[in-house]
């Protein structure tokens, strides 16, 4: 039995990223540069991705 997988190019630093299957508008992270990504759309087994911005708490330091 083979499992399906999926390729896709992180936006940010290009490293080719192989997943296991998943579904439009979820997210990951970029093994090399950790950047949250989302799956903007998905052909023929090759990912569209777009980096998530994150806005992280200001703690008022």
């Amino acid at each position: 039995m083979s499992t399906a997988t999926l390729t896709g190019v992180c936006p940010e630093c290009e490293t080719d990223l192989t997943v296991p299957p998943v579904v439009q508008g979820e997210t990951l992270a970029c093994p090399e540069c950790m950047l949250t990504l989302r799956v903007e759309d998905i052909q023929d087994g090759e990912l569209s991705l777009q980096m998530v911005e994150v806005t992280l708490r200001d703690w008022g330091q």
